[in-house]
């Protein structure tokens, strides 16, 4: 298999490519995020291991990059031990899995194993929900023609309901699903989300897509 192996430091690198050498894949390495994302576009790739902490774009905004690009290669990120809430932003970005470091080789080899096995992943769905049609990919909101603005969080909340549509989803799943555990998440954060929605998708247009089940959750309504 071709792989990309992205990272700052030169000995990982050099230890990284050799042993994957030694398995007779084809390797390419780059040492920051503008140098992975010319790599990536220019040469089609089985697998890109990418570290998190990069010189700018850090490994998160490639990822994300990547995914706006139509690019759904494999990716499997290197990070820290510490690093909760950035594995967290990875992985919401459209990265396939993360391995702690240090790690060992044996582990990496496997790791990429298992992701080639399973192939690169679809482009999601769009969801059509009503007069909303939402692109999860990328991470763009149509009411009718015209295109809704949110934060990556909103966003998240829209997605998360249009997937359950018509359902109750409580907030007790809604917390679990946007914030990691390491989060400081207040009793309102929420109602708060929900509001800012509303405020986008709903109050401007007089409709009610989003619904209230008083003391369980919200709902997603088709007709509005």
């Amino acid at each position: 298999m071709r792989v990309l192996v992205v990272d700052d430091d030169p000995d990982l690198l050099r230890v990284m490519s050799a042993a994957l050498n030694r398995e007779g894949h084809a390797v390419d390495i780059a040492h920051d995020g503008a140098e992975a994302l010319w790599m990536a576009r220019e040469a089609p790739y089985d697998v890109i291991v990418l570290d998190i902490n990069l010189p700018a774009p850090d490994g998160v905004e490639v990822v994300r990059t990547l995914r706006e690009e139509d690019n759904w290669t494999p990716i499997l990120l290197l990070t820290g031990r510490g690093d909760v809430r950035d594995r967290v932003r990875g992985l919401d970005a459209g990265a396939d899995d993360y391995m702690l470091k240090p790690f060992a080789i044996t582990e990496l080899r496997a790791r990429l194993r298992a992701l080639v096995r399973r192939g690169q992943p679809a482009r999601p769905s769009v969801l059509t929900v009503g007069d909303l049609t939402i692109d999860p990919a990328g991470r763009t909101v149509l009411k009718g023609a015209m295109e809704i603005v949110l934060t990556r969080r909103e966003f998240a909340l829209l997605e998360l309901l249009a997937r359950h549509v018509g359902e109750v989803v409580t907030r007790e799943d809604i917390t679990a699903k946007l914030w990691d555990f390491a989060a400081e998440v207040g009793s309102n954060v929420v109602d708060v989300t929900v509001r800012r929605l509303r405020d986008k998708i709903d109050r401007p247009f007089g409709t009610d897509h989003v619904t209230t089940a008083r003391g369980v959750g919200y709902m997603l309504r088709a007709e509005a």
